[in-house]
């Protein structure tokens, strides 16, 4: 059984792909000797196996592996038909922590840098008819302060904050056949006030281009243009208006289709098969002449106001909860497509309405059913690890944050964008401003249609949202920290000042508690959590209910994250625990959330 055999991307689906999890060879290099040794050759026979997309130091990958790995090599074969050559064939991997080289037949394909975006390398040149063998080679070291690296410990054991590392492949690897002429990208910007949706697509090769839009099986309407490639930009118009709402979703269905023009779909397949005329194309190979993509999207607009954050021009206090995406067999990747699903399912029955998803890149499929369910979403990178106050990590950091960027940009769930997270100074350096300023700026000018945080609970440069973390346990000592007039305690002052604009709590609360009392003595001694940890259920609830009371009441604030979803290893203040039982009846949280906010009263 393939495991995560599910298509990685939704959101821009082919009929013609492959899975390509499950068993790989699989070899440890510390020493980096690899290509020396001559494991990039096809005929190389690596030492052991491993479950693939899971990274070798979980328990689902089979390895089980927790030390540091410097360096890592993968290899499968791959089944390759004489009509699959006709087309482009495209291998894709979602994630693979850190920098690695793709070989195919022992021939270098391409290098890719990042450990948290998702890439992909055009292979149809360097395979033949038959059995190819493709080999990764991976580098990575989370000590390494030009790499970013989340919440992987730096040290040998979990700490604190920092947890089990996660090296190698960590999300799906997937091959795909399109045609030469085809629709490489699509970026869609919907309009609730038109009611229109606007495509700029990336198209190569000479064809006709049409998208339509459809709402429960019935055409909503269709747009077209011809174009000999390049980037066309298009506004289809809705017939119907069916709004992308919190806690209920909405999507529309959207058929994507590139035909091509026979003249071109000859020249290409003459090219592709040596062929000095069109009557000299083999008869048995079939040319796809129109590329099909299936895709979704969702209606929705999202803006801000001076205290308040707006979807679709109405307020909504954000009651989002933050979510590391940690798994106790997997790690960074979940079980199953259905563990994803569960975890904004648990987040909503609580009474949270979104998500930061913090210090990493979540899968697609994460961020799919957040979009079906009308789940919330910051975005975010794992940066921790980077020298922030190094200038050259501008150069490390910001094309791994456009990568993420380009790929999740569609995504109605995203209602901002926040590349950083607590960008401390280090070694008596302070934090290098301007990284964090070129960083807004890029992400501004990339996405002009949500709002940016420069970095969430640290010293901010130019942001759109002023945002705070405080894990301040007294609910009457954090209630003096956000007054209903005056000044909000920043305790990062001087360094920084409050200038105006919405306001968002994006850490508080931080509780701990066991409630089964079920650690042993030695792991309650280590367990981590904000401050003194809950001793019984009502003194859980009512400081859970008295600083939560405290966000929901102050009309100043646009919104709140409480830390944190589970529990993960040693840290012990998740509203779950880290096998996703809960730690209190879900309605008892859900009631103290639920109540309509200050900001929401009209």
């Amino acid at each position: 059984m393939i495991p995560r055999s599910e298509h990685p991307r939704p959101q821009f689906v082919r009929e013609n792909w492959k899975c390509l999890n499950g068993t790989w060879a699989f070899e440890m290099d510390n020493g980096r000797s690899g290509l020396a040794r001559g494991l990039a050759n096809p005929d190389a026979r690596l030492s052991g196996s491993i479950l693939v997309p899971f990274c070798p130091q979980s328990c689902l990958s089979g390895v089980e592996h927790k030390d540091f790995i410097l360096g890592l090599w993968y290899q499968r074969t791959l089944e390759v038909e004489e009509t699959d050559l006709v087309s482009i064939v495209r291998l894709h991997f979602g994630a693979v922590d850190d920098s690695c080289t793709l070989y195919v037949n022992g021939q270098a394909a391409g290098s890719h840098t990042g450990g948290y975006t998702s890439f992909s390398f055009d292979i149809q040149d360097l395979l033949h008819p038959g059995t190819n063998v493709l080999t990764l080679q991976v580098y990575d070291d989370e000590r390494d302060p030009m790499i970013p690296r989340g919440k992987q410990s730096e040290e040998f054991f979990s700490h604190a904050c920092d947890y089990t590392r996660t090296s190698g492949i960590w999300q799906s690897v997937w091959v795909e056949y399109l045609p030469h002429t085809h629709v490489e990208s699509v970026r869609m910007i919907p309009s609730p006030e038109t009611c229109s949706l606007t495509l700029t697509a990336d198209l190569r090769g000479a064809g006709e281009f049409t998208a339509e839009a459809f709402w429960e099986g019935r055409s909503m309407g269709s747009v077209s243009c011809s174009s000999k490639g390049g980037v066309h930009t298009l506004t289809l118009p809705l017939e119907e208006e069916h709004l992308w709402e919190v806690g209920k979703g909405g999507l529309y269905d959207l058929k994507l289709s590139y035909k091509a023009a026979d003249m071109q779909v000859n020249k290409a397949a003459a090219a592709q098969n040596d062929c000095k005329s069109d009557a000299e194309l083999p008869t048995d190979i079939k040319i796809a002449t129109e590329d099909k993509v299936s895709s979704y999207f969702g209606l929705r607009s999202v803006a801000l106001t001076d205290s308040a954050f707006l979807l679709n021009g109405k307020p909504v206090f954000q009651r989002t909860v933050l979510d590391q995406g940690f798994y106790p067999d997997g790690i960074y990747t979940a079980p199953s497509d259905e563990a994803l699903k569960g975890d904004i399912l648990l987040s909503m029955d609580m009474g949270f309405n979104g998500a930061r998803l913090h210090q990493k890149t979540f899968e697609e499929r994460f961020l799919y059913h957040a979009d079906c369910l009308g789940y919330l979403v910051w975005d975010e990178y794992g940066n921790w690890g980077l020298d922030h106050t190094d200038t050259m990590g501008v150069y490390h950091f910001l094309p791994q944050w456009l990568e993420e960027m380009e790929r999740d940009f569609n995504h109605p769930a995203i209602i901002g964008w926040c590349p950083f997270n607590e960008t401390w100074d280090r070694n008596h350096k302070r934090q290098y401003d301007d990284l964090l300023k070129v960083v807004y700026l890029a992400a501004k000018a990339a996405d002009p249609t949500r709002p940016v945080i420069d970095v969430s609970g640290g010293y901010h440069v130019v942001t759109d949202i002023y945002d705070l973390h405080d894990y301040t346990q007294n609910p009457e000592e954090f209630g003096e920290h956000f007054p209903l007039e005056g000044k909000f305690y920043d305790r990062l002052e001087p360094r920084q000042q409050y200038e105006g604009g919405p306001v968002f709590v994006s850490e508080y609360g931080g509780i701990g508690y066991d409630p089964a009392y079920q650690l042993s003595d030695s792991d309650r001694a280590s367990a981590w959590s904000y401050g003194t940890a809950a001793h019984s259920r009502e003194e859980y609830i009512g400081r859970f209910k008295g600083l939560t009371d405290v966000l929901l009441d102050n009309p100043r604030i646009m919104g709140l994250c409480y830390t944190q979803l589970t529990d993960i290893e040693q840290e012990q203040n998740g509203v779950y625990t880290y096998d996703r039982v809960p730690k209190v009846e879900p309605e008892v949280l859900r009631e103290i959330l639920s109540r309509r906010a200050a900001i929401e009263v009209e």
